[in-house]
Parts: structure tokens; C-alpha cells; sequence
């Protein structure tokens, strides 16, 4: 399964994001997606999953939940968009994750590419940073995977160019 995994494109959308999304077999938004034209967008080269941000509106909240939580080829996946990082998950995903950890949590919303293992509760972390081109990064990113037989495989970090 190839997953295209980005966040935070606060309404914008160009020709590379749907690209890369065209060559996934699902695409994976952690939120803050802005005008909806961005996800119609996507789902027409691709699967799409999507939870609400920050910035969205009742529009985007009426479509997308603000928690999916589902099983992808043998791994149990989590996507939030504000949802800290280990060891500093934020208050609303603390206990979850402590009393349930998935082994993928994802979120957005930092603008800040990260990946990093969560030893104490066995799970990896990913915030793709943001494609989009509002905000205070200076590349836009996203990263690209794959879930084989329970197993997150081949992680790349897709560079977008400076916004």
C-alpha cells in the first residue's frame, strides 16, 4: 500500500502535490486543509482520508472528522492534526495513546517535518510539515511510504521547493 502522507495546505494545491498523490494508492491529510476544492482535488487521483485542522470550517468539520483511527495492512493508524510529539503528546492524545498506543500517530499543524520512534509506547510519530504555502516553514514537504504486511516501509521525504 503507498501512502502519500502531507498536512497544513491551508487552500492551496498545485500540479506536483497532484502528482505525487496520483502515484499513491491512498492519500493520508493531517489537516488544516482549507478550501475544499483541495480534497476534491485529491480525490480524484487517489483514496483520500482526511481529519479537520485548526483553520477548517464547518464545511470541512461537517465532512472529515477531527480523529480517524483505522487499521492499514496490519497497522493500527491514528491521524490528528494537533497532537504533539514523544515524549510531549498534547492533553487530548496523552491518554489515549497511553492507554492505547496505534503504532502509526500522525499529525500536522507544526509545519515542522519530524519522524521519530516512540520507544515507551512503541509507535511512530510523523508530521509531513506543510505543503502548502502559508506559514511560517520555508520548504514545503511530504513524505511518502509504504505499508506492507503490518510493516511502515520505504519512508521518503518529498521536498516541494520553498513556498
Amino acid at each position: 500500500m503507498k501512502i502519500l502522507l502531507l498536512s497544513d495546505t491551508h487552500s492551496y494545491i498545485d500540479d506536483r502535490i497532484l502528482h505525487y498523490a496520483s502515484e499513491a494508492d491512498e492519500v493520508w491529510h493531517a489537516g488544516d486543509i482549507g478550501d475544499l476544492s483541495v480534497t476534491d482535488k485529491l480525490e480524484k487521483v487517489a483514496k483520500l482520508r482526511a481529519v479537520y485542522g485548526n483553520i477548517d470550517d464547518h464545511v470541512a468539520r461537517s465532512q472529515f472528522p477531527l480523529n480517524d483511527r483505522f487499521i492499514c495492512d496490519g497497522v493500527d493508524v491514528w491521524i490528528t492534526h494537533i497532537g504533539g510529539y514523544p515524549p510531549n503528546y498534547n492533553k487530548s492524545t496523552r491518554d489515549k495513546i497511553k492507554g492505547n498506543p496505534p503504532k502509526l500517530f500522525i499529525c500536522g499543524h507544526s509545519h515542522i517535518l519530524k519522524v521519530m520512534p516512540d520507544k515507551r509506547y512503541n509507535l511512530l510519530h510523523m508530521n509531513p510539515g506543510a505543503c502548502g504555502i502559508y506559514g511560517f516553514h520555508k520548504i514545503r514537504t511530504m513524505l511518502r511510504f509504504e505499508i506492507n504486511l503490518g510493516k511502515i516501509e520505504n519512508l521518503e521525504v518529498i521536498e516541494l521547493g520553498k513556498k
